[in-house]
Formats: structure tokens, sequence, C-alpha cells
């Protein structure tokens, strides 16, 4: 076990992120190269780490091309299984950005090494057995040494979370929304196509499933947010939804776990999580933010324009729900990706025009009462629906790194104003700063229709 270090009072770097020269992780360089010594940035120091120094060098190359690399960004070797190296990363450090996965595999040794030091951390993994383990071992332990710990810093799940509470936030009083449904569309002028480590995620999460359930029956349970109205019935497997176009099937996704944490943090912190020493303009910009923000029903749905589409997402998931069950379905998963995916993960990952062409929108429908009065009523039905839109480029290459790197450039910039520390969720200590950040770099909100219902909303 590691044993407490005393943080360094003057890191040597602003940010590391560990595993720069990944599939993902050099996209992240990329994208923090942008606000590397740029005017307003906090964003001053910056090194790569990772287990090669020659893959490093490359990928900081690549990075800044057609610009020459930065000569002022460092180089480190560390590695997730050499504790003294991820040890010394943290004291070199504000804040590490851990882009190494699969994190159930790798990613607890970088939490333990940053909750001991003081470190901050930021990661994008989308694994929900991870995020609630590291939350139940090591959140004490961060509190106390003032180590902020956010995890799903990514597509996994900061338009999820961003989206539903812009969504609940257009409930003006005396209104109230009581289910929204997130339905996520992929879109491309040609294939698309994912990271082979994310594939691999979710091989392995459906095949630890009752593990994730193992160790949520032994945390105490935690009370639910007051939803106004009965809970709206499960629809048909495949639904199609009118307002926007789409067939959708429901999708077992990290996000719905990621804002179902955040609305239970708000319920024991209505005005949201305090900061450090925080500005007074900060404390009512935070209190304003959090009072308009609501509780509600969520779930999310992958979405296609044809029913071949939805086919072709059941067959995967299919593959992976009665393949996962046995090792050598799991390696046969695994050594095969594109066959089981129909061609939608590889372990090359997509190409840059492949990344380029890509995008995608995500509709948020919610369902609630014109008046919470009515929510109250025998057998009331939602009177009244908003739809809401996030959109923006590639998901897993340029909307993450978008992401993660804003998340990144607000612990900078605001550190006073947030927590001291523990393991939270994205939105529930970014909320009132990231929506704007993100609007400016390339991922937008808007309002789609306000629309009063007849006497029965669809299920």
């Amino acid at each position: 076990m590691q044993t407490a270090q005393p943080p360094n009072p003057r890191p040597l770097y602003d940010i590391i992120i560990l595993g720069a020269s990944g599939f993902t992780g050099k996209y992240v360089v990329k994208e923090a190269l942008k606000f590397l010594n740029t005017p307003s940035s906090p964003l001053k120091t910056l090194a790569l780490a990772g287990r090669s120094r020659e893959k490093l060098v490359k990928t900081l190359q690549w990075a800044a091309h057609p610009s020459s690399p930065p000569n002022d960004v460092s180089v480190i070797i560390a590695d997730t299984t050499d504790l003294p190296s991820l040890s010394s990363l943290c004291n070199q450090t504000k804040l590490l950005l851990n882009c190494v996965g699969p994190y159930r595999i790798h990613g607890e040794p970088v939490v333990a090494a940053c909750a001991s030091s003081g470190c901050d951390y930021l990661d994008i993994t989308g694994e929900p057995e991870f995020m609630e383990e590291m939350e139940a071992k090591y959140h004490e332990k961060a509190m106390e040494t003032g180590s902020l710990i956010v995890s799903a810093c990514g597509f996994d799940s900061i338009p999820a979370e961003m989206g539903v509470m812009f969504n609940t936030r257009q409930w003006v009083a005396p209104a109230v929304p009581n289910h929204v449904t997130a339905y996520v569309s992929l879109e491309s002028d040609k294939r698309i196509v994912g990271n082979f480590a994310t594939y691999e995620s979710a091989v392995l999460g459906v095949a630890n499933m009752d593990k994730l359930q193992q160790l949520r029956r032994s945390r105490p349970k935690k009370p639910r947010p007051v939803i106004p109205g009965p809970r709206l019935p499960n629809g048909p497997t495949i639904e199609y939804q009118e307002k926007i176009g789409l067939r959708a099937l429901k999708l077992p996704s990290a996000d719905a776990v990621v804002v179902r944490r955040t609305l239970v943090t708000l319920m024991e912190n209505p005005h949201g999580l305090p900061g450090i020493n925080e500005s007074p303009e900060h404390i009512g910009k935070r209190e304003a933010y959090w009072s308009s923000v609501k509780p509600a029903h969520f779930g999310v749905k992958i979405a296609s324009k044809s029913l071949l589409g939805i086919y072709r997402i059941l067959g995967v998931g299919v593959f992976i729900g009665l393949l996962c069950r046995f090792s050598f379905g799991r390696w046969l998963l695994l050594k095969f990706p594109s066959f089981f995916s129909f061609g939608w993960f590889r372990k090359t990952g997509p190409s840059e025009d492949e990344v380029r062409s890509a995008s995608f929108k995500m509709w948020f429908v919610g369902y609630g009462f014109s008046d919470s009065n009515l929510a109250s009523e025998r057998n009331s039905k939602p009177d009244m629906e908003i739809i809401t839109r996030v959109m923006g480029p590639e998901i897993g290459y340029v909307t993450t790194p978008i992401s993660l790197v804003q998340c990144a450039l607000i612990v900078l910039s605001q550190r006073e104003n947030l927590p001291k520390g523990g393991v939270y969720t994205p939105g529930i200590v970014f909320g009132p700063d990231l929506q704007e950040r993100l609007q400016e770099n390339g991922i937008s909100f808007d309002v789609v229709s306000k629309t009063a219902l007849p006497s029965h909303a669809p299920a």
C-alpha cells in the first residue's frame, strides 16, 4: 500500500497526460496543445507520460503537425504497474489526465496514487463498476488529501449530464419534469468506427455485471431524489420516436448511472458542492444554477433512422450478451471485434478521415407537468413535453478530448471554486461552468420544442 505523501507545493506541470500515445490519448494531446501558453489559458506547462519514449515523441510530433512540436512539453516514462512511477507523476503535476483503459484493469493504481498524494485526477472511463468502486474505496482519502477525482469526463458522460440538466432547466415553475430520455444518434459520411478499448470495456463490463450488483448491495443505500408524478411504464423494445424521426433501442450505458449519482449528490447538497475558497460571484452562480436543475427519471437509447440499423445494434448486443458468459466466448469477442460488431470496432481504430466525417446528435425528450400540483393527482399523466438537443463532432476522438480538456481547464483556472477533494461525477463538479465552454468549442445545446400534450403522453 502506498503511503500518503505531502503534495508538492510547486509542481513542475499544470497537466500530465498519462497514456498520451494511445488511440484516444494522442487526440487529447492534440486538443490540449490548442490551449498551451495561449492568452487567458491557465495551461502553461504540460507533460506526456507513458511506457515508450519513442511513441510519446511521435505522438507529440503528430499532435503538433503542421507546426513543430513545442520544446517545452516534457516526456515522462511511467506505467500503471509501476507504483513508484505513478507516485512520481502525482508529485510533479497539479492535474493528471488518465487515458489508459480499460480502467477496470489499469485504472485503480492511478486513482490510488492521486488520492494518496493530493493530486487532482480526471479520466474518460465509461465503466460503472470502476467508477463506483473508486468512490467506495477512495472518496474519504481524497477528501482528506484534497485530491479531486472525477471520472467520465469524455463522451461518457459529459453530453448526457450537461444535456439532461439543460433540459430540466427549461422547465420553469410551476412546470416540473418527470422523465427525460436521451436518444443518441451517430452520423457519418463514411463508416462509423470505434476504439477497440471502448469495445473491450463494454465486453468486460457485461461479463462482470454481477460484481457491480454485488458492490451496490454491499454499500449503504442513499435516498433517491423525489420526482413529481408516477414513473412512466416501459415502452416497446424497439421504439419509433416520431418527433425526431428515429427508431431507438434501450442502451445499457454509463450515462444513466452517472446522472443518477449526480442527482443523489445534489439531493444531499441542494445548492451544489461549495468550493475550497469560493468567490462570492461563484457562490451566486453555483446556487442559481443548481436551483434551476430539477430531478427526473433518466434513460438512454441508441437511435437510428433505419430499422436495419436498429437490428444491427441489437445483433451486437446479442453477441456480447451471449458470449460474455464464457471465457472462450470473451476470447472470441476480443480476438475478432470487427466480426462481432459488424465492423463498428476494430483494433486499428478509425482513420483520420473517418474521425473528421463523424458527428453525433443527442436528443433529450422530456415529459412532465405544466403545474407541479397536477403531478400529485391520482392517475396523473404528463401534459407537457420539452425536447432539447446536444450536437457535436465525432464522439471518441474529438468530443471526448474537447470535454476532457475543458474540464481540465476549469480545474486549473477555478480550483478555489471547486470542492477540496473527493470522488465525484463531472456534472456536480463542473455543471455551472462547463456548458458555456463546450459551446465555445464546437458542442451545441438547443431547445427544439415545448409542447402541450393531450390527455396522455407516449410511454
